[in-house]
């Protein structure tokens, strides 16, 4: 997986380079969006303004940056991945905000206006699905029900319960079909070997994690304390024993 990554991350970054290289050394400006649509006459100005040669170096100094990061990859800092994701997003989205300077006058304050509101919407969203992704989740057992609270969470009844085990080892973690695939967190629907399709509440390296198979699901989940995760284990074995 993490060699998956590695690759994907260091295409996208080869990409930013070579277009960055044709638009400013090769003067491909036709890879600038929109750019052949415009009057001849703006494409003059643009060119004398500076705005493709701005446009290839922004994009070059983003190939290289996301380069220089790609080595966290490998490290134990577990938000390698979120940092290349922002770099990435600001380089660009800001760099669109700047590249508005060498825009035509006529032109200038839209282009201000167009890609200020592009990145205040876009880190907005990233940064709500970022803070809605590392909310925390709870066991809550009730007197005939159990819930898991938050995102993805839902609630069964005990007489569903079909086994409850607690393991030492997470079984490994195949495919995220649907969820939060966090570094240190995740929650929704994943492909877990040798179970198939599981709902996943799970705090990373966090042992031990409880399973449980109720209904048509399978729940891996555990809390950050191993106490609390054992806690979890034998409260639900004692509600689902007095159920059956």
């Amino acid at each position: 997986m993490m060699w998956t990554l590695f690759f994907i991350q260091l295409g996208v970054a080869l990409i930013f380079l070579v277009l960055g290289w044709l638009i400013l050394f090769q003067k491909a400006y036709g890879l600038i969006s929109n750019f052949h649509s415009r009057p001849v006459e703006e494409k003059k100005q643009l060119i004398q303004n500076g705005y493709p040669k701005n446009t290839g170096k922004m994009l070059m100094m983003t190939g290289l940056g996301m380069l220089i990061l790609l080595p966290l990859l490998f490290t134990g800092f577990a938000y390698a991945l979120e940092v290349q994701i922002v770099f990435m997003l600001v380089m660009l989205l800001g760099g669109f905000i700047y590249l508005s300077k060498y825009e035509v006058a006529a032109k200038r304050k839209k282009s201000y206006i167009i890609s200020s509101s592009i990145f205040i919407i876009t880190i907005g969203f990233v940064g709500v699905l970022t803070y809605i992704g590392y909310q925390d989740f709870q066991l809550v057992q009730k007197a005939d029900t159990f819930e898991v609270t938050g995102v993805y969470g839902d609630e069964w009844r005990y007489e569903d319960v079909k086994r409850v085990e607690l393991l030492i080892e997470m079984p490994k973690v195949e495919v995220r079909k649907n969820g939060f695939g966090m570094p240190t967190m995740s929650k929704g629907h994943f492909i877990v070997k040798g179970y198939g399709t599981s709902l996943l509440y799970i705090h990373k390296g966090k042992a031990p994690y409880l399973y449980v198979e109720v209904g048509d699901d399978q729940l891996f989940i555990n809390a950050e304390s191993k106490t609390d995760t054992q806690k979890w284990f034998e409260q639900l074995v004692q509600k689902t024993e007095l159920n059956n």
